[in-house]
């Protein structure tokens, strides 16, 4: 039975409307709170998140309902989701919460979990709090509803944990980075981070007014900062989403470099230092082909999961990976978190910058990619997928591309679309795979 409120990153959608609603954070908090609740120790819940209008609405909501069944509040105010993962962690707290809509608009808004270990729960986990969702809440007596509190020192603590990734023997002195932190949740965090360990720092999407975050910039909107890169000479462009937890890089040139591109520096570069476990990198089916034979060539295994960075993770967790991440910039580091973290991913690039002493061009261009296109096709009512008229328009895409390419089509998790990929050694045939593909499920 499918999740009726749990996508692939949490719950999700647009502010006000069903699912995300303030009574239903409320519900949340009560869900989840209770499913938390082990022993008889206060038990307490971290709350962050970023920088949506509708950040404060939501988070008064889940206070409201983590208070009612017990649990103390510790709120963190906007950071990254990161930050919120290790203060769970740090704190001994039983859950973590992290409100964001990661690179969607203001309009949306999402709550992300975490358990006690700093980890996003497993589908176990949020199919029973979905349980609880719909069932009456568990109040408990006057005497024991919770208190909340707010530390104002989060965001410092999160920085020095991201330099403490960031090798001593090294400094960022000399360097120019454009950093763009698309007025969300890393607006003060990642531009302190870099000039604290010397980098000469332009910053991008550092002023936030509750409406604009991942506005004309960000990891999904590079346009900007691969012009300031340009514009200003820098060395190098480090682009966040809201809420920090992805990295796309712009080189000197002004040219994208995507996550599959800083898999390939990371795990490369970890494998020569003796740093890299499990023989290779654990990345998603959307990943580009030419990163597994640029990793085959290294004598490295490149795993494929499916799309969610809580599956690249869960995968790396059960096979001992230790470098894994996604085409769209999600970079997990097991030695430094249990997330993506888009400044920590930025300050493993920029250190092998430092060392190689090499342009950004040219140390961030370790493989062709493939042709790669992906196309994006709504839906209304169920996903059409199992028509036989869009099964057979697959199995005509993956003959054309004849074992020398792939066709990936899969619902998104956060979204009422199918996404339809392929890529392959020619690029037309694999426009062409891709526009049949669309249309048969545009038809259905």
């Amino acid at each position: 039975m499918g999740r009726r409120y749990f996508g692939t990153d949490g719950i999700r959608g647009r502010t006000n409307e069903a699912p995300m609603t303030a009574a239903m954070a409320q519900r949340v908090g009560q869900a989840a709170g209770a499913h938390f609740r082990r022993g008889d120790h206060r038990h307490r819940v971290v709350i962050g998140k970023d920088t949506r209008l509708s950040g404060y609405m939501m988070e008064t909501a889940l206070i409201s309902g983590f208070t009612s069944v017990g649990m103390d509040v510790v709120m963190v105010g906007p950071v990254p989701t990161p930050a919120v993962a290790m203060l769970t962690h740090s704190m001994r707290a039983d859950l973590g919460v992290m409100i964001s809509a990661s690179h969607n608009k203001f309009a949306d808004n999402g709550i992300k979990l975490f358990g006690p270990n700093g980890y996003k729960l497993s589908d176990e986990d949020e199919a029973a709090i979905e349980a609880l969702i719909e069932q009456e809440p568990q109040l408990v007596a006057a005497e024991e509803i919770g208190r909340s509190k707010k530390i104002e020192d989060a965001r410092g603590r999160y920085i020095h944990a991201a330099k403490m990734t960031f090798p001593d023997h090294l400094r960022l002195d000399g360097l120019k980075v454009v950093v763009d932190c698309a007025n969300g949740a890393a607006y003060q965090v990642a531009p302190s981070a870099l000039w604290e360990l010397g980098a000469e720092v332009i910053a991008l999407g550092v002023e936030p007014n509750g409406l604009n975050i991942n506005e004309g910039v960000g990891s999904t909107e590079v346009g900007a900062l691969c012009r300031k890169v340009v514009e200003t000479g820098a060395d190098i462009g480090l682009a966040l989403d809201g809420d920090a937890d992805r990295l796309i890089v712009a080189d000197e040139k002004g040219r994208v470099v995507d996550g599959d591109q800083l898999m390939a520096l990371i795990g490369s570069s970890w494998k020569r230092s003796g740093r890299l476990r499990g023989g290779g990198v654990v990345a998603t089916i959307m990943s580009n082909l030419g990163l597994e034979r640029y990793f085959e060539g290294q004598g490295l295994k490149l795993v494929r999961t499916k799309v969610g960075d809580r599956y690249v993770l869960e995968t790396m967790r059960q096979q001992g990976y230790n470098v894994g991440g996604e085409q769209s910039g999600h970079i997990i580091l097991t030695d430094y978190g249990t997330t993506g973290d888009g400044l920590v991913a930025g300050l493993q690039v920029l250190a092998a910058l430092v060392v190689a002493g090499k342009p950004a061009s040219e140390l961030l261009n370790l493989f062709e990619p493939l042709p790669q296109l992906l196309k994006n096709v709504r839906f209304t009512g169920a996903p059409p997928l199992e028509k036989p008229a869009v099964q057979a328009a697959i199995a005509d895409g993956e003959a054309r591309l004849d074992g020398r390419g792939r066709v990936v089509i899969r619902k998104s998790g956060t979204e009422p679309v199918i996404r339809v990929m392929a890529e392959g050694e020619d690029e037309a045939v694999v426009a062409e795979v891709v526009d049949s593909i669309c249309a048969a499920v545009q038809a259905a």
